[in-house]
């Protein structure tokens, strides 16, 4: 569905699974009323369960969004790309003139996770994650990203 007037903006990473996924609920979430998000991934592979889990904590759930392939986003359609990790970055792909593409990077909680040895330690790492990515979308409007 779309909103007519309302800024289209594409949160994109790797595996669309993450990062994209938690600036997409935040943006329709805090920003909803004056832009239209949505995310995708180079190489998605679904929902990270502790991506959902860490936005259920906050009252948000990503139920309602799915795992999406750059290659499938009508690129036409949108007015903004917002990488938000240096392999999306890097491999974003050609995008129509009217779209502008900026970066804005956030750690990789599944990597730091990783050597974890619990799963609190683990949650730890996606939360702090979610929190910066929450204070880049809540400031959105005020950095000029936006046009």
């Amino acid at each position: 569905m779309t909103r007519e007037g309302l800024p289209r903006i594409l949160f994109l990473c790797t595996g669309n699974s993450c990062r994209s996924q938690m600036a997409e609920g935040l943006a329709r979430h805090h920003l909803g009323s004056i832009l239209e998000p949505f995310s995708a991934g180079t190489r998605p592979k679904g929902i990270d369960p502790r991506a959902s889990r860490a936005m259920k904590e906050i009252g948000m759930e990503l139920d309602g969004q799915s795992s999406k392939s750059i290659d499938d986003v009508d690129l036409e359609s949108l007015d903004l790309i917002i990488t938000v990790c240096a392999d999306a970055d890097e491999n974003c792909p050609v995008v129509p003139a009217k779209c502008r593409v900026e970066h804005q990077g956030f750690d990789d909680p599944p990597r730091l996770a990783a050597d974890c040895t619990d799963e609190e330690s683990a949650m730890k790492h996606y939360r702090r994650v979610r929190d910066q990515i929450e204070r880049f979308i809540i400031e959105l409007p005020s950095t000029g990203i936006l046009g």
